[in-house]
C-alpha cells in the first residue's frame, strides 16, 4: 500500500529557511544609499555652492526609493515564504543594487549635472557613499539569493539521495 503524496515532501520535515544575514545587509546597503541623496554630490567650484543628489539628477533618488520599496517587499516575502525568500525579488534586488553601485561609479568617474553650463565639476561624498551603499546593497542581495529557494523538490531530491545512502 503506498503512502499518500503530500506536496512539498515530508510533512514532518520543516523546511530550511534562508539566513537573515543577506536581508540585514542589503538592508544596511539600501538605508546608506538612501542617506546619499542627502549628502553633496557635486562641487562646482569657485563661488557656486555644491550640489546633493537630490539637486544634481532625479535618478540619484529614485534609486534610492526604489530601494526602499524593494526593502519593504523582500521583508514581506520573507513571512510568508516557504523558505523565508522569494527567489525573484531577491534577484531583482540584487541587479538593481548593482546598478545603483554602476550609476555611482560612473558618476564618480565623469560627474553629471553641469556639462550643459560648462561647470568644472568634482564629485563630493555623497557619490562616494551611495557607491557603498550600492555596493552593500547588492552583496546583501546576493547572500539572500545563493541561500535555499523556494523550490520544493531541492529537499525531495535530498531526501532522495539520502535514502539511498
Amino acid at each position: 500500500m503506498a503512502a499518500p503524496r503530500t506536496n512539498g515532501g515530508n510533512a514532518d520535515h520543516e523546511p530550511r529557511r534562508a539566513a537573515t544575514t543577506g536581508l540585514v545587509v542589503a538592508a544596511l546597503g539600501i538605508v546608506l544609499f538612501n542617506i546619499s541623496p542627502l549628502l553633496n554630490w557635486v562641487n562646482p567650484g569657485g563661488d557656486a555652492d555644491p550640489r546633493t543628489g537630490y539637486e544634481t539628477d532625479s535618478v540619484v533618488p529614485f534609486i534610492a526609493y526604489l530601494g526602499l520599496g524593494l526593502l519593504v517587499a523582500l521583508l514581506y516575502a520573507n513571512k510568508p515564504a516557504r523558505r523565508g525568500q522569494h527567489r525573484g525579488l531577491t534577484l531583482v534586488t540584487m541587479a538593481v543594487g548593482i546598478a545603483a553601485a554602476i550609476q555611482c561609479l560612473a558618476f564618480a568617474i565623469n560627474p553629471m549635472g553641469g556639462l550643459e553650463r560648462g561647470d568644472g565639476l568634482a564629485t563630493d561624498i555623497g557619490v562616494w557613499v551611495g557607491l557603498v551603499g550600492g555596493a552593500v546593497w547588492a552583496v546583501g542581495a546576493f547572500l539572500l539569493a545563493k541561500d535555499v529557494e523556494g523550490d520544493d523538490r531541492v529537499d525531495t531530491y535530498q531526501q532522495g539521495a539520502s535514502a539511498t545512502r
